[in-house]
């Protein structure tokens, strides 16, 4: 179990706040990590600090490059180090592509592509000049299959972009030590499917077309996670490991 061990490391979370971003915070605390949770509601994240000892709360607006730089000095400043970042911070609404207002498609871009390109840029310095560092970026499952009946063609777009940065900078910077992979979670309950989820017809057609019959469960993505930032995955970078009940098998 050492291999998952994240003792004596720095772990920074974005988009901590709620969801998918809570639960990961507390699966790297719970591996040994110390958490850095980030997000826009400084409220919650203080809630969640309190919860997770010796963690780090900083509000930070992803699409705000002065926030970016904030939050990464107050990690500096008060670590010395990032060891494993996730860019987890993201939005997203269903809808038509014909009814999609252009101005949040590229709001949609800037948040969950542009933000995790700028924050990996603003971290990896900092990892390259180490020689060493994890960065697991969330995708999707949209962004490696067509979205059908969810459309959302910004959000689809973006994640789908993600995958392909994961890929390039895992490129670039595995010779340096960094490794860049990222988690393409599948149906999971959080405060933005919370309409889908109370949807009958939509969860009939989630659980039909999911092998394993069902949406992910809380805890089902933290395996794949402390996988992903530790040393049990020391040879894996530029991969996308889909967390989705089989999803994207068929």
């Amino acid at each position: 179990m050492q291999l998952f061990s994240l003792d004596e490391r720095v772990a920074v979370v974005t988009g901590a706040s709620s969801g998918l971003g809570t639960q990961m915070a507390h699966a790297l605390h719970n591996a040994g990590a110390t958490v850095v949770v980030a997000a826009r509601r400084y409220d919650r994240l203080k809630a969640l600090a309190d919860d997770l000892p010796n963690s780090l709360p900083v509000a930070c607006d992803v699409a705000n490059d002065d926030d970016l730089d904030q939050l990464v000095d107050a990690v500096m400043t008060r670590y010395g180090r990032i060891d494993v970042l996730v860019n987890n911070a993201g939005v997203g609404e269903p809808i038509a592509a014909m009814d999609e207002p252009i101005d949040e498609f590229r709001q949609t871009i800037a948040v969950n592509l542009t933000a995790t390109f700028a924050l990996c840029q603003k971290v990896g310095r900092h990892m390259l000049a180490t020689g060493k560092g994890s960065i697991v970026n969330v995708a999707s499952i949209l962004g490696l299959v067509g979205a059908g009946m969810f459309a959302s063609a910004s959000y689809a777009s973006s994640k789908g972009a993600v995958v392909q940065l994961t890929r390039d900078l895992a490129a670039q910077w595995a010779r340096q030590g960094v490794r860049v992979n990222a988690l393409a979670p599948g149906w999971f309950e959080t405060e933005m499917t919370a309409e889908m989820f109370a949807d009958d017809k939509a969860m009939t057609l989630v659980r039909r077309k999911t092998p394993m019959a069902r949406p992910g469960q809380p805890g089902e993505l933290d395996g794949a996670l402390v996988f992903l930032a530790s040393d049990a995955s020391s040879f894996v970078t530029g991969q996308v490991l889909a967390v989705d009940g089989g999803w994207t098998a068929i």
